[in-house]
């Protein structure tokens, strides 16, 4: 869930809850200068350093100023300023939903006394609410979930209302119980867009084979990553260098199959353009990406191009991108597992010249695989005639043993002693055989 940044309130009642630093920011420098007349009060919540200073900055500025803090103090408090969140946090939840209450109960004092009595019971658990609250504070997850209902605290009480028993303890744990609901909510919606897969195929494919719905789940993820390319990149560039954490940032979210296809899809797109390198434009061209022309002759490909971010930058954050995204031992010793089942499957040799047994190097390997990694797959298939070989007329590279070999062979184990002479540079001596017990 995202972090609140800040909160903004004005005379009239209105509260407005801020996630994005940059809004946060730009509200309290537009509303600052008349906050006499429209009441307007700002709070900071879980903001990072520069957003704090730069929200100080503002207001010393208003009284004529210059904010005597630098950019390391905001630093050196981050401890303190996060403690101060946490409280301002639970804080800001009991004031809105007392705000709520308050609401609720001059709408109550209108109505006709029969009226009231059958509120009775809502007033009083709405209170019992406000007191465990008043008396025990949310996870900082648990109040920023509730904190951006629009009526937290009439979330709860129909909550509170499926259970049986109304004992102070229960009351508490339909708060927190609601607000782990809004928590996990959100982790399944995370985790179901991490792993819904890239659909590479036009609109017209879809269609023909009835996979519309993939189609448009897909391309609306690609969008969405659109814009978390757009948003890491802002968050993370600081003192004209991209931080690590922005590829981490998105990956999070989608995974790096999608990222990669939306960055392939965005650098293919602006080819022309010279500020995006030369190695990241032969990349994204290994990538698939199929025309997808709507009704009107549009190219529904532009849509999830990546185009607020400054080209320069864009190139740091694929290149980034392409450099995290390396294999794994285990990457690597399943894709030898994988050829290895696929070369022993056939009954008879599948090789377009019948003399050979062959298999398929898959596409996700190859892009990922630096020569090294394809040494080390080479050396764990265990055929004496193993060859990497393309096919005349076919795309991909293939793996090939002669069809005399033995396929009923395991993988080949790394050699203890290759470890130790490349971890120690110089050949391990051999061990002494083993004595007679003395007698």
């Amino acid at each position: 869930m995202s972090n609140i940044v800040g909160t903004a309130s004005y005379a009239s009642g209105e509260q407005e809850i801020f996630t994005d630093p940059k809004k946060f920011i730009q509200t309290v420098k537009e509303e600052l200068p008349y906050r006499s007349t429209s009441g307007f009060t700002y709070q900071v919540m879980y903001a990072d350093a520069a957003t704090r200073k730069a929200v100080d900055d503002l207001a010393y500025n208003e009284y004529g100023e210059d904010n005597p803090h630098d950019l390391a103090h905001y630093q050196s408090t981050e401890s303190e300023h996060m403690e101060k969140a946490s409280e301002a946090l639970n804080t800001a939840l009991y004031e809105k939903m007392f705000a709520e209450q308050e609401t609720y109960r001059d709408w109550l004092l209108t109505q006709t006394p029969d009226e009231i009595l059958k509120h009775t019971y809502e007033y009083t658990v709405r209170e019992d609410i406000l007191m465990s609250l008043e008396n025990n504070d949310l996870s900082d997850q648990q109040a920023a979930a509730l904190l951006q209902s629009s009526s937290p605290l009439n979330d709860v009480f129909q909550e509170f209302e499926k259970l049986e028993t109304g004992y102070m303890d229960t009351v508490l744990e339909c708060i927190t119980g609601r607000a782990n609901t809004l928590v996990q909510r959100e982790q399944e919606a995370k985790l179901a867009l991490l792993q819904l897969p890239v659909y590479p195929y036009p609109a017209s494919y879809a269609r023909e084979h009835d996979e519309l719905e993939q189609y448009r789940a897909s391309h609306k993820a690609n969008i969405a990553c659109r814009d978390a390319i757009d948003t890491a990149v802002s968050d993370h560039y600081r003192d004209n260098s991209l931080g690590h954490g922005a590829v981490k940032q998105v990956v999070e979210q989608f995974g790096y199959d999608r990222t990669l296809y939306v960055l392939a899809n965005t650098v293919r797109q602006k080819d022309w353009d010279g500020r995006i390198s030369r190695d990241n434009k032969a990349w994204a061209q290994t990538i698939p990406v199929y025309e997808d022309k709507d009704g009107w002759g549009g190219d529904r490909r532009c849509e999830f191009v990546v185009d607020r971010t400054h080209p320069g930058l864009l190139d740091l954050f694929t290149t980034q991108a392409r450099r995290d995204y390396l294999l794994t031992k285990e990457d690597i010793h399943y894709e030898a597992a994988r050829l290895l089942g696929r070369l022993q499957e056939p009954g008879q040799p599948n090789s377009p010249s019948g003399t050979h047994y062959m298999a398929q190097i898959s596409q996700d390997f190859l892009l990922r695989a630096s020569s090294k990694d394809q040494d080390k797959l080479f050396s764990m298939l265990p055929f004496q005639s193993l060859t990497f070989s393309g096919i005349k007329d076919r795309k991909g590279i293939f793996v090939m043993i002669s069809k005399e070999e033995n396929r009923n062979q395991p993988l080949r184990k790394p050699s203890v002693r290759k470890k130790l002479e490349q971890a120690t540079g110089e050949p391990k001596p051999p061990a002494p055989k083993k004595r007679g017990m003395e007698r």
